[in-house]
């Protein structure tokens, strides 16, 4: 039986990593692109990257339960299509999608069968991560306090996952796919 896998994780997690390499070792996974309400930019096109509605195609989205989960961010709306998940689990298509801790809340409520891994450095390695990056001792301390506010958030999550080490974490992953 097909099965829905989110993944979250703070910034710096190495989720972006993650992610591709899953998809290269198992090639039957899919992704589901993302639906929004605003509008395309310059080169966009619909149904790649994004599906894009109108505000009213939107609300008819939201009103119909379609979405598995939506936030707002300057001003557009974001989210995730439940038929467009169902369509590929209907086909034996396992889904990866990788959401930030908060969408991924939403999601689990919403379809308590997919199966929700919070993936994150040790925490000396995320200190580490954060140190290359950040540009002041304010920026760093900023980015340690939203990454323990999405651990705290992080316990409706299935399962974690340490991602010190990309391979490791991928191996343990695919491993959590199998069973």
């Amino acid at each position: 039986m097909a099965k829905l896998y989110v993944l979250s994780g703070p910034s710096g997690a190495g989720l972006g990593e993650i992610v591709k390499a899953l998809f290269a070792a198992r090639p039957s996974l899919r992704a589901v692109t993302p639906i929004t309400a605003r509008k395309m930019k310059a080169g966009e096109v619909d149904g790649v990257g994004f599906y894009f509605y109108d505000l009213e195609g939107w609300s008819a989205l939201k009103e119909s339960g379609d979405l598995l989960e939506a936030t707002e961010f300057a001003g557009n709306e974001y989210g995730t299509s439940r038929k467009l998940v169902l369509s590929e689990l209907e086909q034996g298509h396992d889904v990866l999608l990788n959401l930030p801790v908060e969408r991924a809340a939403q999601l689990k409520q919403n379809m308590p069968e997919a199966v929700c891994l919070y993936v994150e450095p040790s925490e000396e390695v995320l200190k580490a991560r954060y140190a290359a990056i950040a540009r002041s001792g304010f920026e760093l301390s900023v980015r340690l306090e939203q990454a323990e506010k999405e651990r705290a958030l992080s316990t409706f999550c299935d399962g974690r996952i340490c991602s010190d080490d990309t391979d490791k974490a991928v191996a343990e992953i695919l491993k959590e796919m199998k069973e």
